[in-house]
């Protein structure tokens, strides 16, 4: 018979605890730091007990988080098999949501893991890009962060000019080069008090940094989707009306390969846009509020991309028109119908793309 080292990781930024098994034995604790010696501490440990049972095999897993693939691809390196799993599908009672802490989650993968390896039971993994994908994903999500800093310094120079009473001049828009002169003017006026002339001066200098550090991603993400691996699908992409380089090139890194996904609706529950639902018994099934399963940023260059998309596509118009028209209300409700649809549209593209490059 087949021996196991189970280890159920919960992985943080610093610290991490793994609880390690043998079998159906008692799991035992071991904390470690998640830095390379830590985790080959980590390692170690595991193939020394691996060893002393003869050889077992060792199974770790740990769920998926800001710290990325690192240590999977370690464990892979080492020869041991590590599953990432998926934070949003590991089911917890609300008792346990109360009383969390690291070691009962990393009890909660390593039983998850056990049940899967010794009784078959389902395991929630994530894709796991390759490192070439990784890597395209990070200069596009520094774009999409950059881009909400420069909102957020936006809002705070309206806020301070809102709190000293000042509002900009009626023959002035916004974001255009003579409102951006009105504001350094005011800087530098004896309209506003010393300190407060500095915050803005502040504010404008962080602004400027910001837009020119967005034109140099632009282009690097311009570079980007002209490599050959991006360019078919990107140019398929963007055939959707509202649908911008930027927003194509988010949609692209974050899926992967279109291919991974059978159906429409697999896409849609990827991205968070489909509702909950709860049936107990008798009752019936009740839908709620969207999952917001996935990431995050596909859904705002989703809810983006879908308002230009209405403008300008004629049959998500009328779409959206009909579901408004239903419950006038719930225009969010229309909205997300739309961002779905959007979504589902986007994978057809990118799964034709992907089978014409295939057959070159």
């Amino acid at each position: 018979m087949n021996r196991h080292i189970f280890a159920g990781i919960d992985l943080g930024d610093k610290n991490s605890v793994a609880r390690i098994a043998t079998d159906r034995d008692k799991s035992e604790r071991l904390g470690f730091m998640n830095t390379r010696a830590g985790r080959a501490r980590l390692f170690l440990e595991l193939k020394r007990r691996s060893g002393a049972a003869g050889g077992a095999t060792i199974v770790m897993a740990y769920e998926a988080s800001s710290c990325g693939f690192v240590l999977r691809d370690q464990a892979e390196a080492e020869g041991i098999v590590c599953h990432v799993l998926a934070p949003t599908k590991m089911e917890k009672s609300s008792q346990q949501k109360k009383h969390k802490n690291d070691d009962r989650d990393a009890d909660d993968v390593l039983e998850k893991l056990r049940g899967h390896v010794l009784a078959g039971n389902r395991l929630p993994t994530v894709w796991i890009p390759d490192l070439e994908a990784r890597d395209d994903r990070e200069i596009v999500r520094t774009r999409l962060e950059l881009g909400e800093k420069q909102t957020q310094v936006k809002t705070q120079i309206q806020m301070l000019l809102k709190r000293h009473g000042l509002e900009r001049p009626k023959d002035l828009s916004k974001r255009t080069v003579a409102w951006r002169h009105w504001l350094t003017a005011l800087s530098k006026s004896e309209t506003l008090q010393w300190a407060t002339r500095e915050s803005l001066s502040s504010m404008l200098r962080q602004l400027g940094a910001i837009e020119s550090e967005l034109q140099q991603l632009d282009f690097r993400v311009q570079q980007l989707a002209q490599q050959e691996r991006h360019k078919p699908i990107i140019e398929a992409l963007t055939e959707e009306k509202g649908v911008g380089l930027l927003t194509a090139m988010v949609y692209r890194t974050e899926l992967g390969r279109a291919s991974r996904f059978r159906r429409g609706r697999h896409v849609g529950k990827y991205v968070g846009l489909t509702p909950t639902s709860h049936e107990s018994g008798e009752q019936n099934d009740r839908k709620g509020h969207i999952s917001r399963q996935g990431p995050p940023r596909l859904r705002k260059v989703l809810c983006q991309a879908s308002w230009v998309h209405i403008r300008h596509d004629s049959e998500s118009r009328q779409y959206y028109q009909r579901l408004v028209a239903r419950n006038p209300k719930k225009k969010k409700i229309a909205l997300v119908a739309v961002m779905r649809r959007l979504a589902v549209r986007l994978w057809h593209r990118m799964r034709k793309a992907e089978s014409l490059m295939a057959n070159r």
